[in-house]
C-alpha cells in the first residue's frame, strides 16, 4: 500500500480534493502530507482510530475501494499537483490576455483528443443515424429553396404581371437572403448554440415560405422570399458543424458526404412536385376578383414541408456536447454524451455497457458573457446591450478567421468556394436558358407569314399562334372569344372592327392604323400598340391581371431538366462518400473541379436540346464531389468556437458568386457560348489548382 495508482479514479480524486487534503476536527487540521510524500502519523492512537471509524462508517471494505478515496500513502506527484492548486491563483482580470489565450489553446488541444476518444467509445449507431435524417431534412429544405423560384416564375410572372427586371430580381433575391443568413446565423451558432440557431433558422424559413404562398402583391412576395432565403441560408453552415461534432475521425468524411445527398433529394422533390402540381391550374381557389390562389401557390406551400418536418424533429435532439464543453457546461455535455453512448449500445444489444468517462476537460473561459441584472436600466436597454455584446463577439470571431493562424487557409478556401459557385450556379441557370433559346429558335423557324390579306365582315373565334400579318386590311371584322399567341400585325389597317373577350400573349400591333374600333373585355393594352395611329377607338372594361392559358404554356422541359440534373449527382455523391476518407479531401476537390472544367469544353458541341441536357447531367455529376469535399474540409479546418462562423462566411461568399454567375451567364444567352464556357472552365481550373495547396485534414481530430 506504499503508493496509490493515480489513474484509479480521477474523478473521485478531483471532486474530493479538499476532504482528502484536510480533515477538519475540533478546529484543527490533521493529516496534512508534507512535501517529501512520506506519511507521518499522529501521537494519539485513539484519536486516529476514531478518525478512521468516522471515515469508514457505513461502508464495507469493498465500498471503500470502489469510492476511490485515499487507500494508503498518497503519491508524491499527486501531492505536488494539489499544492499547486492551493497556491492562490492570480485573478484572470490581472493576467495578460495572451497568457489566458495560450492556456485556453492548450486546454482545447487536450479536449480535442479526449473528445475524439469519447466519441469513439460512444460508437456510431442509432443516435447518429437519427440525427442524420433530422439534419438531412434541413439540408433538403435548402435544396428545395434554390429551385422554388425558378419553377414558379413562368406562372408567377403572369399571375403578378411581372416585367423582365422584376423576374430577374425575384430570381436573385433568394441568393441575397441566403448570403446574409449564412454569415449572420452561422456566427450566432458559435455563441448561442447549434440547436438553438438551427431552430431559429428553420422557423424563419418555414414561416415566410408559408406566408409567401398566400400574398398577392409582388413587393410583399419578394420580401417573403428574401426573409425565407435568409432563414434557410443560415441552416447550411449550422447543419454541417452540428453533425460533424457527433462523428469520429474515421466516420466524419464519409457520413458528411452522405448527408450532402439530401440536397440532391431536395432538388428531386422540388422538380417532382412542380411537375405534378403547377400544370394543374385548377388546383386553387378565388375569393372575388382580387384574391387568387393558383396551383403554383400550392407548390410553394408543399415545398415548405421538409423545413417544417425538420423543425419539429429537431426539438427532440440535444445540443452539440462539443459546443457545450467549449462554453464550460461540463455536466450538460456529459449527460448528452452518455445519452449518445446508451442509445447506441442499446441498439447494438449491449445495454450493460457502462459509459466510463467521468471527467472531461473544459477550456479556460476567457470570453465570458456577463448577465445584466434586472434592476439595471429598462428592458430595451438590457436587450440592446445583450444584442450589441453578442454582435461584438460574432464580429471578433469573423476577424479571428483572418488572423495569421488561419488567414492563408481562409483566403484560399474563399477563392475555391467563389470559383466553384460562379461556374456551377452560372451554368445551372445558363443550361435551361440555352434550352429555352433553342426552343424559341425552332419555334420562330415555324412562323407563318401572311402578306397583304384583305378580310371583311368575318368573325374570328379561334386561336392564332406564331403568325405575322403584314400590310393587311380588316374591315367590319369581329374578333370574339379568341386567343392570340406570338402574333404580330405590321403596317395593317383595322377599320370598324370589334374585339371582345380576347386574350393575348406576346402579341403586338406595329405601325398599324386603327379606326373606329371597339375593344371590350380584352387585354390589348395601350403598350401593345407600337407606333400605331389610333383614331376614334373605344376601350371598355379591360381585363385585369395577366391572362394566359397555363395548361398550354407551362414549359415541362424546365422541370425535366432540373429533375435530371438533380438525379445525375447521385453517382458523384456515392463515389465521393466512399472515397472521401481514402483519397483525402484535397485530391477530391482538385480532381472534381478539373474534371468539371473538361466537361465545360464539350459544351461547344451542344447544339441541340438533348445534347445540352446530357452535358448538364455530366457536369453536375462531376462537380458534386468537389462540393462535398469543400463542406468537409471547411468543417475540419476551424476550431469549434469558430467553425460555424467560418463556414457561414465562406458559404455567404459562395452565394455572392452565385448571384454574379446568374447575372453574367444569363446575359450571354443567344449572343455567344464562348464567354460562359471559357469563364466557367478557367474558374474551375484556377480554383482546382489552388485547392491542391490546402492542408489535408483527413487524419486530424476536430479542434
Amino acid at each position: 500500500d506504499g503508493y496509490r495508482n493515480t489513474n484509479l479514479y480521477q474523478g473521485g480524486r478531483v471532486a474530493n480534493q479538499v476532504s482528502d487534503d484536510y480533515r477538519y476536527q475540533d478546529g484543527n487540521y490533521e493529516g496534512y502530507a508534507p512535501n517529501d510524500g512520506y506519511y507521518r502519523g499522529g501521537d494519539d492512537p485513539a484519536h486516529e482510530e476514531d478518525a478512521q471509524s468516522d471515515v469508514t462508517e457505513g461502508h464495507d471494505e469493498d465500498d471503500e475501494v470502489y469510492e476511490g478515496e485515499y487507500q494508503g500513502i498518497p503519491h508524491p506527484d499527486d501531492i505536488k499537483e494539489k499544492q499547486k492548486k492551493r497556491v492562490p491563483a492570480v485573478a484572470d482580470e490581472y493576467r495578460d490576455h495572451a497568457d489566458l489565450m495560450a492556456e485556453r489553446m492548450e486546454d482545447e488541444e487536450q479536449l480535442a483528443h479526449q473528445y475524439e476518444n469519447i466519441i469513439e467509445e460512444c460508437g456510431h449507431g442509432r443516435f447518429q443515424w437519427t440525427l442524420f435524417f433530422v439534419l438531412g431534412l434541413a439540408l433538403m429544405a435548402d435544396g428545395v429553396e434554390v429551385f422554388v423560384v425558378g419553377f414558379v416564375l413562368p406562372s408567377a410572372e403572369k399571375d403578378m404581371c411581372l416585367s423582365s427586371s422584376n423576374k430577374g430580381m425575384l430570381g436573385l433575391i433568394v441568393y441575397l437572403g441566403m448570403m446574409v443568413g449564412a454569415v449572420m446565423l452561422g456566427g450566432l451558432a458559435d455563441k448561442l448554440g447549434r440547436k438553438k440557431c438551427l431552430i431559429m433558422s428553420l422557423a424563419i424559413n418555414a414561416a415566410f415560405a408559408f406566408l409567401s404562398s398566400f400574398v398577392q402583391g409582388y413587393g410583399f412576395f419578394l420580401f417573403c422570399r428574401l426573409i425565407s432565403g435568409l432563414g434557410i441560408g443560415g441552416s447550411l453552415p449550422i447543419v454541417f458543424a452540428y453533425f460533424s461534432e457527433f462523428l469520429s475521425r474515421e466516420k466524419r468524411g464519409e457520413h458528411l458526404s452522405w448527408l450532402c445527398m439530401f440536397w440532391m433529394i431536395g432538388g428531386i422533390f422540388a422538380s417532382a412536385m412542380a411537375w405534378s402540381i403547377i400544370p394543374h391550374y385548377g388546383w386553387g381557389f378565388s375569393m372575388g376578383t382580387k384574391y387568387h390562389f393558383h396551383s403554383w401557390r400550392v407548390f410553394v406551400l408543399v415545398c415548405s414541408l421538409p423545413c417544417i418536418a425538420s423543425l419539429v424533429a429537431l426539438k427532440f435532439m440535444p445540443e452539440s456536447p462539443r459546443f457545450l464543453l467549449e462554453i464550460g457546461k461540463h455536466d450538460e455535455a456529459w449527460m448528452i454524451l452518455k445519452q449518445v453512448h446508451d442509445t447506441n449500445m442499446r441498439a447494438k444489444g449491449e445495454p450493460e455497457r457502462v459509459f466510463t468517462v467521468s471527467y472531461i476537460k473544459t477550456p479556460k473561459q476567457v470570453d465570458e458573457f456577463i448577465e445584466i441584472q434586472s434592476s439595471t436600466g429598462t428592458w430595451y436597454q438590457r436587450w440592446l446591450v445583450r444584442i450589441m455584446t453578442t454582435f461584438k463577439q460574432v464580429w471578433d470571431n469573423v476577424l479571428y478567421c483572418l488572423t495569421a493562424q488561419y488567414r492563408m487557409n481562409t483566403l484560399m478556401l474563399a477563392v475555391v468556394w467563389f470559383t466553384m459557385a460562379l461556374s456551377y450556379y452560372g451554368l445551372i441557370v445558363w443550361f435551361p436558358d440555352m434550352i429555352r433559346y433553342l426552343q424559341e429558335e425552332a419555334y420562330e423557324s415555324r412562323v407563318k407569314i401572311f402578306d397583304e390579306e384583305e378580310v371583311s365582315h368575318f368573325t374570328f373565334n379561334f386561336t392564332l399562334e406564331n403568325q405575322i400579318h403584314r400590310n393587311g386590311e380588316y374591315r367590319n371584322d369581329k374578333f370574339i372569344g379568341m386567343k392570340f399567341k406570338e402574333v404580330r400585325f405590321e403596317d395593317s389597317l383595322f377599320e370598324e372592327c370589334y374585339f371582345e373577350d380576347v386574350t393575348s400573349s406576346e402579341t403586338f400591333f406595329e405601325n398599324c392604323t386603327i379606326i373606329s374600333t371597339v375593344f371590350y373585355n380584352t387585354d390589348l393594352y395601350k403598350h401593345k400598340f407600337i407606333n400605331c395611329r389610333l383614331i376614334n377607338n373605344t376601350f371598355l372594361k379591360d381585363k385585369e391581371g395577366c391572362q394566359l392559358d397555363f395548361e398550354e404554356d407551362n414549359d415541362f422541359l424546365i422541370y425535366l431538366v432540373s429533375f435530371l440534373g438533380s438525379l445525375s449527382v447521385l453517382p458523384g455523391n456515392i463515389i465521393s462518400a466512399l472515397l472521401m476518407d481514402k483519397i483525402g479531401r484535397i485530391k477530391m476537390i482538385g480532381g472534381s473541379m478539373l474534371i468539371s472544367a473538361v466537361c465545360c469544353f464539350f459544351l461547344f458541341f451542344g447544339n441541340s436540346e438533348s445534347a445540352m441536357i446530357g452535358w448538364q447531367c455530366l457536369f453536375c455529376g462531376a462537380s458534386i464531389a468537389a462540393w462535398n469535399a469543400l463542406d468537409v474540409i471547411t468543417v475540419e479546418l476551424y476550431p469549434t468556437d469558430k467553425r460555424a462562423t467560418a463556414f457561414g462566411i465562406l458559404n455567404g461568399l459562395c452565394k455572392f458568386g452565385a448571384i454574379l454567375g446568374n447575372s453574367i451567364f444569363a446575359s450571354f444567352v443567344g449572343i455567344t457560348k464562348v464567354v460562359p464556357i471559357l469563364l466557367a472552365s478557367s474558374a474551375l481550373v484556377g480554383g482546382g489548382l489552388l485547392a491542391l495547396r490546402l492542408p489535408e485534414t483527413r487524419e486530424q481530430v476536430l479542434m
